[in-house]
């Protein structure tokens, strides 16, 4: 039963080209496939996570596909990987029904479906493999195959989040491959198994001189370049700028698994990191912390300011990666206590993922009736429409971190860890960099960017469903949708998730902790501590973020961000668009300073090598003069060169008797074959060069490795 694990992969890649052919003749029956593959693959994965939680499927059960570039293909399964591979395909099921209606008038559907099913089996790739390599084979496969949707409808602003979005994934992947060379170099493996706790058996090693092996500084370096490359598409601060510039752009449907699913891909990355190499390791546990926290404040700073509908879900999906973020610091901090952090971070990607899926397709139902995402135009659009307004209210009371919705959950978890490091901290039970005012202050930015949370998601719903729109024929041609505004289809597709997240909520006990246990072996979670959800200390750090959130709501989104005129209020963008990370730090330096810089070095050795052969050639190896001027082409051009002139001598005589014409073909047959043997010569020379280079580069590698 072990291939099913290499079919869940390959069936939706393979899917996907036929659909794709289908399309070609056939749409509907295209739709219909592309569903029912989508279908078809959360069915299999279902069943393989009944049969892992059953305890039917042990441990060590797995799949190698061999001969892969000398690794193989590495897939496992257990709890982690069951529940993540059904979210993945639970979500790519949903929005592939929602498809069908939102694609109806777009272009490059047959595009669509092949590039969505192709990251579908990319993406349960990721979660289900193994060893690193596997992991970055299909994190590849998945970050170029998404590119697609983001660039989508082709208009230049999609094209440029697109360039955004490649360049932070090719980048990252790059930085990424250097960091599994490095670990390889020093382990000797790649599997996640067999790193458990490696750093920390590495670190007790001594040398004869008492020393720390300096594999250590190794291992540090392979663990950073994979956290750059898993972080980037995580969008982990500072790596955050495509989220921003590719949610708005791409379709409503790509937007939700981008925002849902491919981001926890990069946290499953960073989640092997720090429960694997660096398990218990409290240095890692605080630079996760700590980009945490920064990607968790500014994420919610981006999205208050937004006044677009999907840049504002963007924009909070950079603060949510935040608090998973931040839990898994917690994690990596409490050591063998992390019971509640490794909870809370697992918890919180499981609802983050589905409340997404949510919140953008209801933001893809607004657009596929209005075709704008401007707060300004898109006010008023869900009054009268009480479907719709049930499913965003779940959404934002699940995000917002209401008590019985979803998120409240995973967020009193993550909260309590951070509670509880403090007091271990003021115990002088616990060690690391913080102090106890440090934790405090990250306690309170925590809970403050919970209140932000609130705040935008309030202004979103007043927005869509309390106020009216300016223009009063907007309005009722709003109101006059009705039920029109979607079709049964996208209805259930939007429904069912939506309705997941108060149950989760108010059932956390047999939902959440269940979910939880499943995950927490492959985490290395470890304690035997409960909690009480709904206890008056933890309804209290609920309830302090709703309040905060109350506050800012009405401080600053109705006083400062909206402007009353005499056609009715506007919402202001107050975000000055010089802080934009991406036209003030990013291109300038990457698409500008560093090109420049670098070509005038290259310019400057090249030219140092030409200079130095002219000054060789000037002096040790002085050119001696001809004898005699070289003789021009070879026998062969000349023997036509002649034959050619003497034609032409008979055609002036004759035909050309008027207008003569006069073309030595003996020199002209010479300089062709002279300059097609420089070309040769130039292109041994290149290829021959570039050889070189690679042999130098590999020798530098080579030497590297030996005396490491």
């Amino acid at each position: 039963m072990s291939f099913l694990l290499a079919f869940c992969v390959g069936f939706p890649m393979a899917a996907g080209v036929i659909s794709y052919i289908l399309g070609r003749y056939h749409k509907k029956a295209r739709d219909y496939f592309a569903d029912g593959a989508a279908i078809l693959t959360f069915g299999l994965l279902l069943f393989l996570m009944v049969q892992t939680a059953a305890g039917k499927i042990s441990g060590d059960f797995g799949f190698t596909v061999p001969g892969v570039c000398g690794f193989g293909l590495h897939f496992a399964l257990d709890g982690f990987r069951a529940l993540y591979s059904v979210i993945a395909a639970f979500m790519w099921m949903m929005t592939t029904l929602f498809s069908g209606e939102y694609f109806a008038h777009y272009r490059n559907r047959n595009r669509y479906y092949l590039f969505l099913l192709i990251t579908l089996g990319a993406t349960v790739g990721v979660f289900l493999s193994a060893d690193f390599y596997t992991t970055f084979i299909f994190f590849e496969i998945m970050s170029l195959a998404s590119y697609m949707w983001v660039a989508h409808d082709e208009r230049k602003e999609s094209l440029r989040a697109a360039g955004t979005y490649l360049a932070v994934a090719v980048i990252g992947g790059l930085v990424m491959l250097m960091g599994i060379f490095l670990l390889y170099s020093v382990t000797g493996t790649l599997l996640f198994e067999d790193l458990k706790g490696f750093l920390a058996e590495y670190e007790q090693k001594v040398n004869v001189d008492g020393s720390v092996p300096g594999g250590v500084r190794t291992l540090w370096a392979a663990g950073i370049c994979l956290l750059f490359g898993f972080g980037a598409k995580a969008g982990a601060f500072p790596l955050h700028i495509w989220l921003p510039k590719a949610h708005p752009v791409a379709p409503a449907p790509a937007s939700a698994l981008l925002s849902g699913i491919l981001t926890k891909a990069g946290m499953f990355g960073i989640l092997v990191l720090s429960d694997y190499l660096f398990l218990g390791n409290g240095q890692w546990g605080s630079l996760i912390l700590i980009t945490g926290v920064c990607t968790m404040a500014l994420g919610a700073v981006l999205a208050l300011f937004s006044v677009d509908l999907k840049r504002t879900l963007a924009c909070s999906s950079v603060s949510q990666i935040g608090f998973i973020l931040v839990g898994v610091g917690m994690a990596g901090l409490l050591g063998g206590e992390n019971l509640l952090a490794t909870r809370g971070a697992l918890l919180h990607m499981v609802n983050h993922s589905l409340i997404k899926l949510v919140l953008f397709m209801a933001a893809g139902v607004v657009f596929m009736n209005v075709h704008k995402l401007d707060l300004n135009d898109i006010r008023g659009f869900g009054r009268k429409k009480p479907l719709l307004n049930y499913i965003f209210l779940m959404g934002a009371l699940g995000i917002g971190g209401f008590p019985l919705w979803d998120g409240y959950i995973s967020k009193t978890l993550i909260h309590e860890s951070i509670v509880e490091y403090t007091v271990l901290l003021a115990e002088g039970a616990a060690a690391g960099i913080f102090s106890v005012g440090a934790m405090r202050i990250i306690e309170w930015i925590f809970l403050i960017s919970g209140g932000f949370t609130v705040a935008y998601m309030t202004k979103l719903y007043v927005v869509l469903f309390l106020e009216k729109n300016r223009d009063e024929e907007v309005q009722r041609k709003f109101d006059s949708l009705k039920g029109a505004y979607m079709n049964r289809v996208s209805a259930f597709a939007l429904a069912l998730p939506a309705s997941l997240l108060p149950i989760m909520g108010f059932f956390p006990d047999f939902v959440m902790n269940g979910l939880a246990n499943m995950g927490q072996d492959f985490l290395q979670a470890r304690g035997a501590e409960r909690i009480s959800y709904f206890s008056i200390g933890n309804l209290k750090g609920g309830l302090i973020s709703i309040l905060i959130g109350a506050a800012v709501y009405f401080v600053v989104v109705r006083l400062w961000m909206v402007k009353r005129t005499k056609e009715g209020s506007v919402y202001l963008n107050r975000w000055n668009p010089y802080l934009d990370l991406e036209n003030l730090v990013y291109r300038p330096v990457l698409l500008r300073f560093l090109p420049f810089v670098l070509g005038v070095a290259c310019r400057v050795l090249d030219s140092l090598v030409d200079a130095l052969v002219v000054f060789l050639r000037k002096t040790l190896y002085r050119d001696s003069a001809l004898p005699h001027e070289l003789e021009e082409g070879t026998a062969l051009t000349h023997m036509l060169g002649c034959f050619a002139n003497g034609m032409l001598k008979i055609a002036n005589a004759t035909v050309f008797r008027r207008k003569k014409k006069h073309i030595d073909f003996e020199h002209k047959y010479a300089m062709i074959y002279e300059e097609l043997m420089e070309d040769s010569i130039i292109i041994r020379r290149s290829l021959s060069f570039g050889l070189l280079l690679f042999c130098g580069g590999l020798l530098v590698t080579v030497v590297y490795l030996l005396f490491l």
